[in-house]
C-alpha cells in the first residue's frame, strides 16, 4: 500500500507540468489550454462471446489538437479508467514534441484483460471497439491515429486496420490509419523493438553527456554497468537485450510480477525471455536464484535501474530505498512526483518517461510516413548508393594494382562498405538521430538554467514550449 497522500498518476502528471510552468513565461490562457484534455470519449459495446452478450468499456482521449493527426496508443488492461487515459493522452503530446513528431497526443484504452478470452474471441471484441471509434472519425489517417500499447500488439494493430478499410474503402491511405502493424501488413522494420531501442539510444545520448554524468556519480562507459530491469515484456526484453548484447551491460537482475531473479554476474536475457514465454513465469528458472518479493528488488544495489512496466512502481512507500544512481523511465509514469522529488533530493538522476520510451512514437511517425508515401524506405536509392560505393572501392584497388603496392581493403570493411541502407538501417538511423537531438534540447536546459535541476523539468519545458508556438501561430 501506498502513502494516503501519495499523487495518483494523472495528479503526478499535472503536478510535473505545474512545475515547468511555473518557470515558463506563458499566459494564464494558454498555460490553462495547454494542460487540459480537450475531449473524452467514452464508449459501451457489447458482443456476443460463449453464447451471451459481454459489454466492454472503451475510451479515447484527445489532448491537444496543436498538431494532426493525433497519436497515442490503446491499451487493453483492467486498471483502464478515464483519468489514466487522460494522464497518458497528455504524456503524449509532451512526448511527440519533445522528439518533433508532427502529432497532437492522444490515448485509448478497452477495460478487459486480454488472458481472459481466446484469439477469435479478442478479434471480435477489438474489431467491435474499432468500429465504435472508427465511426467518431477517433481512428482515422490524418485525425487520430492509434498504436499498440500494454496488452495489445502487430496483431490487434493488423485487425484494427483491416476494419478500417472495411469501413472506408475508397481511403487509398487506409493503412495509415494505425501504427505498429505487422511488416506484411503495411508495417515497418524495427517497429516492434523501438521503444526498448530507444531506451538504448537514450542511454548512448546519456553517456556522451559528461556533465549530465558527474550529476549522476558515474564515469566510464556503459560496457559493464549494471542494470536492473522492472518487466520483461516488449519494452523492458528489448531495452535489456541490446544493452547487454550490445553494450556489454550486466543485467543483474529481472523482475516480474510474481517474483525476480538476480546474479550479479549478469542474466543471459534471451533465456529468461524464453523460459517466460514458456512457463509464463520467472518461477522455476534454473540458471538464477529466485526473489520471491519483487518489490525488493526494486532496492536493488545497481547503477542503473530501468522500470518497464507499470505506472507508480517507485513511489513514498520505496523511493529513500532505491540505490541507483540513475533511473530510465522505459515505462510510463512508473515514478510518482512525490518519488521524484525524493530521488532529486538524493541526487538521482532520472531520464523521463516522455523521453526514454519515445522510440516507440518516433518510429511509429516513420510507419505512418511509409504509408502515405506507398513505398518503403530504401527502395529508389539502395542500389544506386551500393554501385557508387562499389565504384569507390574498384578504383581503390585499381591504385593499388597499378602501382605494385598490393594494398587491400579488409573483406569485413567491402562488406559493410558496399551494403546500401535498407528499412531497418534507415528506422535505426532515425531513430538514433531523433534520440540524440531530444536529448541535447533537455540537456541545454538543463545545464543552462539555475532554476532547472532535473531533465524532467527541462523535458516538459522543452516540450511545452512547441505546443505553445504551435498555438500561436495558429493564432490562439
Amino acid at each position: 500500500m501506498t502513502p494516503s497522500n501519495e499523487p495518483s498518476f494523472r495528479e503526478s502528471v499535472d503536478m510535473m507540468y505545474n512545475r515547468a510552468v511555473a518557470l515558463m513565461d506563458l499566459s494564464p490562457g494558454l498555460e490553462e489550454k495547454i494542460r487540459v484534455c480537450n475531449a473524452t470519449y467514452t464508449v459501451r459495446f457489447g458482443v456476443r462471446l460463449r453464447g451471451t452478450i459481454h459489454t466492454f468499456t472503451g475510451y479515447r482521449s484527445v489532448h491537444s489538437e496543436h498538431m494532426e493527426p493525433v497519436k497515442g496508443g490503446i491499451r487493453y488492461s483492467l486498471g483502464v479508467n478515464q483519468d489514466e487515459v487522460e494522464a497518458l493522452a497528455a504524456l503524449m503530446t509532451y512526448k511527440c514534441a519533445l522528439v518533433e513528431a508532427p502529432f497532437g497526443g492522444s490515448k485509448g484504452g478497452l477495460c478487459i484483460d486480454p488472458r481472459e478470452y481466446d484469439e477469435h474471441e479478442l478479434e471480435l471484441i477489438t474489431r467491435r471497439f474499432a468500429y465504435e471509434l472508427i465511426k467518431r472519425d477517433m481512428i482515422n489517417p490524418a485525425q487520430n491515429v492509434p498504436a499498440p500499447d500494454m496488452g495489445t500488439g502487430e496483431r490487434e494493430m493488423a485487425w484494427i486496420a483491416d476494419q478500417y478499410k472495411r469501413m472506408n474503402t475508397t481511403d487509398i491511405n487506409g493503412v495509415a490509419c494505425v501504427t505498429g502493424k505487422p511488416t506484411h501488413a503495411g508495417g515497418i522494420q524495427g517497429r516492434t523493438e523501438a521503444t526498448g531501442r530507444g531506451v538504448q539510444y537514450a542511454l548512448h545520448a546519456f553517456f556522451r553527456d559528461p556533465k549530465g554524468m558527474k550529476r549522476a556519480g558515474m564515469t566510464g562507459e556503459l560496457d559493464g554497468k549494471r542494470v536492473v530491469v522492472q518487466g520483461l515484456g516488449n519494452v523492458g526484453y528489448h531495452a535489456a537485450k541490446f544493452l547487454s548484447e550490445e553494450d556489454n551491460c550486466l543485467i543483474t537482475a529481472i523482475i516480474e510480477r510474481d517474483g525476480a531473479l538476480f546474479d550479479d554476474k549478469g542474466l543471459d536475457v534471451e533465456q529468461v525471455h524464453q523460459w517466460i514465454a514458456k512457463h509464463g513465469t520467472v518461477k522455476g528458472y534454473p540458471h538464477a536464484p529466485f526473489e520471491p518479493d519483487s518489490a525488493k528488488m526494486l532496492e536493488a544495489d545497481c547503477d542503473i535501474l530501468i522500470p518497464a512496466a507499470l505506472e507508480g512502481v517507485i513511489n513514498l512507500t520505496n523511493a529513500n530505498q532505491i540505490s541507483a544512481a540513475l533511473i530510465v523511465e522505459a515505462a510510463n509514469g512508473p515514478v510518482t512526483a512525490g518519488a521524484d522529488q525524493i530521488l532529486r533530493d538524493k541526487g538521482v538522476v532520472i531520464i523521463p518517461d516522455m523521453y526514454a520510451n519515445a522510440g516507440g512514437v518516433t518510429v511509429s511517425y516513420f510507419e505512418w510516413v511509409k504509408n502515405l508515401s506507398h513505398i518503403r524506405f530504401g527502395r529508389m536509392q539502395r542500389r544506386q548508393e551500393e554501385a557508387r560505393h562499389q565504384l569507390v572501392v574498384d578504383e581503390l584497388e585499381r591504385l593499388s594494382a597499378d602501382s605494385g603496392i598490393g594494398w587491400q581493403l579488409s573483406p569485413n570493411f567491402k562488406e559493410k562498405y558496399l551494403r546500401g541502407a535498407g528499412e531497418l538501417e534507415l528506422v535505426r538511423s532515425g531513430l538514433d538521430d531523433t534520440m540524440q537531438t531530444a536529448y541535447q534540447a533537455m540537456a541545454d536546459i538543463w545545464h543552462t538554467r539555475d532554476d532547472v535541476d532535473d531533465l524532467r523539468t527541462a523535458a516538459y519545458i522543452s516540450a511545452i514550449s512547441k505546443v505553445a508556438s504551435s498555438y500561436r501561430a495558429k493564432g490562439i
